[in-house]
Protein backbone atom coordinates (compact mmCIF):
# COMPACT_ATOMS: atom_id res chain seq x y z
CA UNK A 1 0.00 0.00 0.00
CA UNK A 2 3.08 2.49 0.42
CA UNK A 3 5.98 2.78 -1.81
CA UNK A 4 7.96 3.27 1.48
CA UNK A 5 8.50 0.40 3.84
CA UNK A 6 5.89 0.07 6.69
CA UNK A 7 4.99 -1.39 9.45
CA UNK A 8 1.72 -3.30 9.49
CA UNK A 9 -1.01 -1.78 11.35
CA UNK A 10 -1.53 -4.91 13.40
CA UNK A 11 2.28 -4.90 14.20
CA UNK A 12 1.94 -1.12 15.60
CA UNK A 13 -0.93 -1.38 17.71
CA UNK A 14 0.82 -4.73 19.20
CA UNK A 15 3.91 -2.87 19.81
CA UNK A 16 1.78 0.32 21.70
CA UNK A 17 2.69 2.74 19.42
CA UNK A 18 -1.13 3.23 19.16
CA UNK A 19 -4.07 2.47 21.06
CA UNK A 20 -6.29 -0.08 19.31
CA UNK A 21 -9.70 1.29 19.51
CA UNK A 22 -7.89 4.27 17.00
CA UNK A 23 -7.83 1.33 14.32
CA UNK A 24 -11.18 0.29 14.24
CA UNK A 25 -13.29 3.39 14.81
CA UNK A 26 -11.62 6.63 13.85
CA UNK A 27 -13.01 7.36 10.30
CA UNK A 28 -10.58 10.01 8.01
CA UNK A 29 -10.90 12.77 5.00
CA UNK A 30 -8.28 14.48 3.81
CA UNK A 31 -8.54 17.38 1.13
CA UNK A 32 -5.91 16.52 -1.20
CA UNK A 33 -3.52 17.78 -4.37
CA UNK A 34 -0.51 16.85 -5.52
CA UNK A 35 2.59 15.03 -4.09
CA UNK A 36 2.15 16.33 -0.67
CA UNK A 37 -1.13 14.97 0.10
CA UNK A 38 0.18 11.58 -1.55
CA UNK A 39 3.33 11.36 0.95
CA UNK A 40 0.73 12.37 3.77
CA UNK A 41 -1.99 9.77 2.82
CA UNK A 42 1.28 7.21 2.39
CA UNK A 43 1.98 7.98 6.37
CA UNK A 44 -1.82 7.66 7.23
CA UNK A 45 -2.40 4.37 5.52
CA UNK A 46 0.44 3.34 7.83
CA UNK A 47 -1.37 4.47 10.96
CA UNK A 48 -5.25 3.86 10.49
CA UNK A 49 -7.13 1.04 8.53
CA UNK A 50 -7.45 2.15 5.06
CA UNK A 51 -10.50 1.03 4.52
CA UNK A 52 -11.54 4.50 6.82
CA UNK A 53 -9.53 6.55 4.93
CA UNK A 54 -11.60 9.14 2.58
CA UNK A 55 -9.30 11.56 -0.24
CA UNK A 56 -11.10 14.43 -2.12
CA UNK A 57 -8.94 14.89 -4.55
CA UNK A 58 -8.41 18.07 -6.75
CA UNK A 59 -9.53 17.55 -10.28
CA UNK A 60 -8.30 21.53 -11.79
CA UNK A 61 -5.23 20.00 -13.02
CA UNK A 62 -6.95 17.56 -15.24
CA UNK A 63 -6.49 18.09 -18.66
CA UNK A 64 -6.55 16.35 -21.77
CA UNK A 65 -3.57 16.33 -23.84
CA UNK A 66 -2.35 13.84 -26.38
CA UNK A 67 -6.14 12.83 -26.69
CA UNK A 68 -6.11 11.76 -23.60
CA UNK A 69 -7.94 12.74 -20.49
CA UNK A 70 -4.84 12.89 -17.42
CA UNK A 71 -6.40 13.35 -13.78
CA UNK A 72 -2.66 14.41 -12.36
CA UNK A 73 -3.70 14.47 -8.58
CA UNK A 74 -5.74 11.16 -8.62
CA UNK A 75 -3.31 9.52 -10.61
CA UNK A 76 -0.44 10.60 -7.84
CA UNK A 77 -1.69 9.43 -5.24
CA UNK A 78 -2.89 6.24 -6.74
CA UNK A 79 0.84 5.18 -7.86
CA UNK A 80 2.09 6.44 -4.44
CA UNK A 81 -0.36 4.09 -2.25
CA UNK A 82 0.20 1.54 -4.88
CA UNK A 83 4.38 1.65 -4.66
CA UNK A 84 4.19 2.28 -7.89
CA UNK A 85 5.54 6.28 -8.20
CA UNK A 86 8.35 7.05 -9.93
CA UNK A 87 10.60 9.01 -7.62
CA UNK A 88 13.05 9.87 -9.84
CA UNK A 89 10.78 12.30 -11.90
CA UNK A 90 8.24 12.73 -8.97
CA UNK A 91 5.08 11.94 -11.07
CA UNK A 92 4.53 9.26 -13.31
CA UNK A 93 5.35 4.99 -12.89
CA UNK A 94 8.72 3.45 -11.92
CA UNK A 95 10.65 1.41 -14.22
CA UNK A 96 9.17 4.19 -16.61
CA UNK A 97 10.18 3.76 -20.77
CA UNK A 98 9.60 6.75 -23.21
CA UNK A 99 9.39 5.36 -26.67
CA UNK A 100 5.82 6.43 -27.56
CA UNK A 101 7.26 10.35 -26.76
CA UNK A 102 10.27 9.76 -28.53
CA UNK A 103 8.19 8.72 -31.55
CA UNK A 104 5.79 10.92 -31.19
CA UNK A 105 9.12 13.49 -31.03
CA UNK A 106 10.07 11.85 -34.04
CA UNK A 107 6.87 12.93 -35.74
CA UNK A 108 6.97 16.46 -34.96
CA UNK A 109 4.22 16.31 -32.20
CA UNK A 110 3.68 18.42 -29.15
CA UNK A 111 5.82 16.37 -26.36
CA UNK A 112 6.08 19.60 -23.71
CA UNK A 113 3.88 17.39 -21.52
CA UNK A 114 5.63 14.11 -21.15
CA UNK A 115 3.58 10.86 -20.56
CA UNK A 116 5.77 7.69 -19.54
CA UNK A 117 4.80 4.68 -22.09
CA UNK A 118 2.96 2.36 -18.94
CA UNK A 119 1.55 5.89 -17.35
CA UNK A 120 -0.39 6.09 -21.15
CA UNK A 121 -2.09 2.94 -20.09
CA UNK A 122 -3.78 4.56 -17.15
CA UNK A 123 -5.16 7.50 -19.49
CA UNK A 124 -6.01 4.81 -22.32
CA UNK A 125 -8.62 3.30 -19.93
CA UNK A 126 -9.94 6.74 -18.30
CA UNK A 127 -10.67 7.81 -21.49
CA UNK A 128 -11.82 5.16 -23.15
CA UNK A 129 -14.15 4.60 -19.97
CA UNK A 130 -14.99 7.83 -20.10
CA UNK A 131 -16.08 7.80 -23.58
CA UNK A 132 -18.39 5.09 -22.38
CA UNK A 133 -20.20 7.30 -20.60
CA UNK A 134 -18.83 6.18 -17.16
CA UNK A 135 -18.20 8.85 -14.48
CA UNK A 136 -14.98 10.12 -13.28
CA UNK A 137 -15.39 8.98 -9.45
CA UNK A 138 -16.49 5.46 -11.45
CA UNK A 139 -13.19 5.22 -13.31
CA UNK A 140 -11.36 6.55 -10.25
CA UNK A 141 -13.17 3.82 -8.33
CA UNK A 142 -11.89 1.14 -11.08
CA UNK A 143 -8.31 1.42 -11.02
CA UNK A 144 -7.79 2.21 -7.25
CA UNK A 145 -9.33 -1.43 -7.25
CA UNK A 146 -6.90 -2.61 -9.75
CA UNK A 147 -4.20 -0.89 -8.12
CA UNK A 148 -4.68 -2.98 -4.52
CA UNK A 149 -5.82 0.01 -2.67
CA UNK A 150 -8.34 0.01 0.16
CA UNK A 151 -8.35 4.17 0.65
CA UNK A 152 -11.61 5.48 -1.14
CA UNK A 153 -10.35 8.08 -3.73
CA UNK A 154 -12.77 10.37 -4.42
CA UNK A 155 -12.36 13.30 -7.09
CA UNK A 156 -14.04 16.48 -5.64
CA UNK A 157 -16.05 16.53 -8.55
CA UNK A 158 -17.24 14.40 -11.91
CA UNK A 159 -18.05 17.62 -13.75
CA UNK A 160 -15.52 20.09 -15.26
CA UNK A 161 -13.21 22.36 -13.13
CA UNK A 162 -10.14 24.13 -14.50
CA UNK A 163 -7.80 25.81 -12.85
CA UNK A 164 -6.71 29.27 -15.06
CA UNK A 165 -4.44 31.59 -13.97
CA UNK A 166 -3.75 35.02 -15.11
CA UNK A 167 -0.76 36.13 -15.54
CA UNK A 168 0.79 40.30 -14.75
CA UNK A 169 0.60 40.40 -18.40
CA UNK A 170 -3.18 39.52 -18.75
CA UNK A 171 -2.63 36.12 -20.39
CA UNK A 172 -4.77 33.66 -19.71
CA UNK A 173 -3.21 30.34 -18.95
CA UNK A 174 -4.31 26.49 -18.01
CA UNK A 175 -2.92 24.84 -15.03
CA UNK A 176 -0.73 22.32 -16.98
CA UNK A 177 0.00 25.59 -19.31
CA UNK A 178 1.60 27.06 -16.86
CA UNK A 179 3.23 24.34 -14.72
CA UNK A 180 4.75 22.12 -16.89
CA UNK A 181 4.93 24.26 -20.18
CA UNK A 182 6.08 27.42 -18.47
CA UNK A 183 7.56 25.95 -15.58
CA UNK A 184 5.54 27.63 -13.55
CA UNK A 185 7.90 31.09 -14.46
CA UNK A 186 5.50 33.85 -14.91
CA UNK A 187 4.33 35.91 -12.36
CA UNK A 188 0.66 35.53 -11.81
CA UNK A 189 -2.16 38.13 -10.88
CA UNK A 190 -5.25 35.86 -10.30
CA UNK A 191 -6.50 32.26 -9.95
CA UNK A 192 -10.08 31.26 -11.11
CA UNK A 193 -11.63 27.93 -11.06
CA UNK A 194 -13.57 27.41 -14.22
CA UNK A 195 -17.02 25.46 -14.15
CA UNK A 196 -16.18 25.34 -10.20
CA UNK A 197 -19.77 27.17 -9.88
CA UNK A 198 -21.33 24.66 -11.87
CA UNK A 199 -19.66 21.93 -10.68
CA UNK A 200 -21.59 19.38 -8.16
CA UNK A 201 -19.64 17.32 -5.13
CA UNK A 202 -19.11 13.98 -6.50
CA UNK A 203 -21.27 10.52 -5.20
CA UNK A 204 -19.44 10.59 -1.58
CA UNK A 205 -17.78 13.97 -0.78
CA UNK A 206 -19.65 15.53 1.33
CA UNK A 207 -21.07 12.35 3.60
CA UNK A 208 -17.33 11.50 3.87
CA UNK A 209 -15.95 15.10 5.07
CA UNK A 210 -19.68 15.23 7.46
CA UNK A 211 -18.93 11.52 8.70
CA UNK A 212 -15.44 11.76 9.27
CA UNK A 213 -14.00 11.99 12.86
CA UNK A 214 -10.95 14.37 11.57
CA UNK A 215 -11.16 16.28 8.55
CA UNK A 216 -7.30 16.43 7.42
CA UNK A 217 -6.22 19.25 4.50
CA UNK A 218 -3.13 18.01 3.08
CA UNK A 219 0.21 19.98 3.29
CA UNK A 220 -0.44 20.64 -0.70
CA UNK A 221 -0.38 24.63 -2.32
CA UNK A 222 -3.30 25.91 -0.42
CA UNK A 223 -3.73 28.06 -4.12
CA UNK A 224 -3.77 25.41 -6.59
CA UNK A 225 -4.58 22.20 -5.10
CA UNK A 226 -7.00 23.05 -2.12
CA UNK A 227 -8.71 25.96 -3.43
CA UNK A 228 -10.01 24.20 -6.16
CA UNK A 229 -11.59 21.40 -3.78
CA UNK A 230 -13.40 24.09 -1.52
CA UNK A 231 -14.55 26.08 -4.68
CA UNK A 232 -16.97 23.07 -5.56
CA UNK A 233 -20.33 24.26 -4.26
CA UNK A 234 -21.16 22.95 -1.17
CA UNK A 235 -17.74 21.65 -0.24
CA UNK A 236 -16.66 24.58 1.65
CA UNK A 237 -20.04 25.09 3.50
CA UNK A 238 -19.31 21.38 4.67
CA UNK A 239 -15.55 21.81 6.05
CA UNK A 240 -16.62 25.19 7.72
CA UNK A 241 -19.39 23.21 9.74
CA UNK A 242 -16.42 21.14 10.60
CA UNK A 243 -14.09 23.59 11.50
CA UNK A 244 -13.43 22.08 15.53
CA UNK A 245 -12.45 18.84 13.87
CA UNK A 246 -10.61 20.32 10.82
CA UNK A 247 -6.72 20.43 10.81
CA UNK A 248 -4.26 21.54 8.22
CA UNK A 249 -1.11 20.43 7.61
CA UNK A 250 1.36 23.76 6.53
CA UNK A 251 3.23 23.26 3.25
CA UNK A 252 5.44 26.69 4.16
CA UNK A 253 8.15 25.68 6.20
CA UNK A 254 10.87 28.43 7.30
CA UNK A 255 8.78 30.85 4.88
CA UNK A 256 9.40 28.65 1.46
CA UNK A 257 7.60 25.79 0.15
CA UNK A 258 8.92 22.33 -0.39
CA UNK A 259 8.42 21.73 -3.55
CA UNK A 260 6.76 23.98 -6.52
CA UNK A 261 5.61 27.67 -6.82
CA UNK A 262 3.67 27.65 -3.31
CA UNK A 263 5.25 30.23 -1.57
CA UNK A 264 5.98 32.42 -4.52
CA UNK A 265 1.68 32.22 -5.70
CA UNK A 266 1.33 33.23 -2.08
CA UNK A 267 3.13 36.79 -2.56
CA UNK A 268 1.90 37.52 -5.53
CA UNK A 269 -1.63 37.22 -4.68
CA UNK A 270 -0.77 39.33 -1.09
CA UNK A 271 -0.82 36.51 1.19
CA UNK A 272 2.24 36.21 3.26
CA UNK A 273 4.67 33.26 2.41
CA UNK A 274 4.60 31.91 5.70
CA UNK A 275 2.58 29.31 8.38
CA UNK A 276 1.20 32.05 9.87
CA UNK A 277 -0.14 33.04 6.03
CA UNK A 278 -1.63 29.76 5.40
CA UNK A 279 -2.92 29.73 8.57
CA UNK A 280 -4.89 33.45 7.94
CA UNK A 281 -5.87 31.59 5.07
CA UNK A 282 -7.66 28.31 6.07
CA UNK A 283 -8.65 30.11 9.41
CA UNK A 284 -13.00 30.40 8.58
CA UNK A 285 -12.41 26.42 8.09
CA UNK A 286 -9.85 24.92 10.42
CA UNK A 287 -9.55 24.27 13.73
CA UNK A 288 -6.40 22.98 13.87
CA UNK A 289 -3.07 23.90 12.63
CA UNK A 290 0.37 21.98 12.25
CA UNK A 291 3.62 24.31 11.38
CA UNK A 292 7.08 22.82 11.39
CA UNK A 293 9.81 23.27 14.44
CA UNK A 294 11.09 26.08 12.12
CA UNK A 295 8.33 27.98 12.23
CA UNK A 296 7.46 27.78 16.17
CA UNK A 297 7.78 31.49 16.59
CA UNK A 298 4.61 31.88 14.85
CA UNK A 299 2.59 29.51 17.12
CA UNK A 300 1.23 32.73 19.38
CA UNK A 301 -0.02 34.79 16.45
CA UNK A 302 -1.72 31.78 14.70
CA UNK A 303 -3.57 30.74 18.02
CA UNK A 304 -4.42 34.38 18.35
CA UNK A 305 -6.25 33.50 15.05
CA UNK A 306 -8.71 31.28 16.97
CA UNK A 307 -6.50 28.32 16.00
CA UNK A 308 -5.01 25.69 18.24
CA UNK A 309 -1.31 25.46 17.17
CA UNK A 310 0.92 21.94 17.13
CA UNK A 311 4.52 22.34 16.29
CA UNK A 312 6.06 19.34 15.19
CA UNK A 313 8.47 17.89 12.16
CA UNK A 314 6.12 18.35 8.85
CA UNK A 315 8.74 16.90 6.79
CA UNK A 316 8.36 13.75 5.28
CA UNK A 317 11.49 12.44 4.28
CA UNK A 318 10.92 8.91 4.58
CA UNK A 319 8.12 6.29 5.90
CA UNK A 320 8.72 6.92 9.45
CA UNK A 321 8.53 10.74 9.29
CA UNK A 322 5.22 10.68 6.95
CA UNK A 323 3.79 8.26 9.56
CA UNK A 324 4.46 10.62 12.55
CA UNK A 325 3.35 13.27 10.92
CA UNK A 326 0.24 11.27 9.71
CA UNK A 327 -0.46 10.51 13.56
CA UNK A 328 -0.31 14.05 14.81
CA UNK A 329 -2.51 15.60 11.94
CA UNK A 330 -5.16 12.67 12.59
CA UNK A 331 -4.65 11.98 16.33
CA UNK A 332 -2.41 14.70 17.95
Amino acid sequence: MCAWPALDVADRVHRGRLPAPFYALWVLTVLSGGVGAARLLAGVVQIADPATVTAVVNVGDDVVVHGLRVSPDLDTITYTLSGLNNEVTGWGVIDESWRVMDELDALGGPTWFRLGDRDLATHLLRTGRLADGATLSEVTAELAVARGLRVALLPVSDDRVATVLTTVDGERLGFQTYFVERRHDVAVRSIEFDGADRAVPAPGVLDAIAAAQRVVVAPSNPLLSIDPVLAVPGVRDAVARRRHDVTAISPIVGGAALKGPAGRLLTELGHDASALGVARHYQPLVGTMVIDVVDAGLAGQIEALGMRCVVTDTVMRDAASAAALAEVACHG
